[in-house]
């Protein structure tokens, strides 16, 4: 299976990844065979990347941190959540604390595997697919930093509902857009009794600073709840790599990295930014790469205490007379991954 760009596939070549609407049903399922219509019609919904299967790399899977059934029940209530919300109408704590624990479940069995965020996103999912990861990547790092059980709910539920004042707001993100929805978030969310009013701080908080020159209140490290302080790494993370507006263009995986490292001690808490970088795979599986010795090969393998090192898989010659060979990185310390090949 590779990642590649959307402009690059072919008619005949088949999905590697399943595609999923806003509330969680399938657009286009695993294996099949993809179609011009099938290709334009990802580019008119703004799928950008997408995984497709190829016989040199048959036997390459993506270890997923969540399974399908958990994301999809997630982005269903996600949705139905939202829905109500724009309806005017209260959403059910009950079912997304429901869905909640589904994840925490999932992230227990899998805590070992690095974070790939590998489903594809389109325009009607983008807002549910970012909350899933968000709230996926916080109650990693939030494991990191020792929280029990009661926290790491605590911080899970902040984590998926920390943009819920962006329901019927303006889509844009202007400072002004970044305040009003903070507000608006922390006002649904503190009138939950059911839920810790910490759970309202992170949707308060997440867009505060450590040198005190966010929004919506300018606050500095010392006044930041740790909720916020992880949603906010997780949230930057999620987008630099899908929103081209933080960066000026969707930034790869390495790239974000090396940009949230400029940001730790100023924008984003630096231990927990450390955190982050040791759960992230900064190459993701499947993505193809140009090597210093000057072959382009895919990533097949990963080391969770290297994850700047991986396994690479060259494939040399033609169909019919091949040589595959695979160079693990964190043992050829003298070879280096030079670019990504988007």
């Amino acid at each position: 299976m590779r990642y590649i760009s959307v402009e690059t596939v072919e008619p005949g070549d088949l999905l590697g990844k399943t595609i999923y609407s806003s509330n969680g049903t399938v657009l286009l399922s695993e294996g099949v065979q993809l179609t011009v219509f099938m290709i334009n019609t990802l580019k008119r919904i703004g799928v950008t990347m997408v995984y497709i299967k190829d016989e040199h790399f048959e036997d390459i899977e993506i270890e997923d941190i969540l399974s399908e059934e958990t994301k999809r029940a997630v982005m269903k209530q996600m949705s139905d959540t939202m829905d109500a919300l724009r309806s005017g109408k209260d959403f059910s704590t009950k079912a997304v604390s429901q869905s909640v624990d589904s994840l925490l479940d999932d992230i227990m069995k899998n805590r070992d595997l690095l974070v790939h965020l590998s489903d594809i996103r389109t325009q009607d999912n983008e807002m549910y697919v970012h909350a899933l990861n968000v709230c996926m990547m916080s109650v990693l790092m939030g494991l990191h930093r020792n929280l029990n059980v009661i926290q790491l709910k605590e911080l899970a539920i902040g984590a998926l509902l920390h943009d819920v004042g962006k329901v019927g707001a303006y889509d844009d993100e202007s400072e002004e857009m970044r305040k009003h929805h903070t507000w608006r978030g922390f006002e649904i969310l503190k009138n939950k009794r059911e839920y810790n009013l910490l759970i309202a701080h992170v949707a308060f908080q997440h867009h505060e600073t450590e040198d005190g020159l966010g929004v919506p209140r300018q606050v500095g490290a010392d006044s930041i709840h740790v909720y916020a302080k992880i949603v906010a790494v997780a949230n930057t993370y999620d987008n630099l790599l899908f929103n081209e507006k933080l960066a000026g263009r969707r930034l790869l995986p390495h790239e974000a990295c090396e940009h949230m490292m400029a940001m730790a001690g100023t924008k984003l808490d630096r231990e927990i930014v450390i955190d982050f970088l040791r759960t992230v795979s900064v190459y993701p599986t499947g993505t193809s790469v140009k090597l210093t010795t000057r072959e382009t090969g895919v990533v097949v393998g990963q080391h969770r205490g290297l994850p700047g090192r991986p396994v690479v898989r060259v494939v040399r010659g033609t169909e019919d007379d091949f040589e595959v060979k695979e160079i693990d990185l964190a043992r050829q310390t003298t070879v280096f991954i030079d670019s990504v090949i988007a």
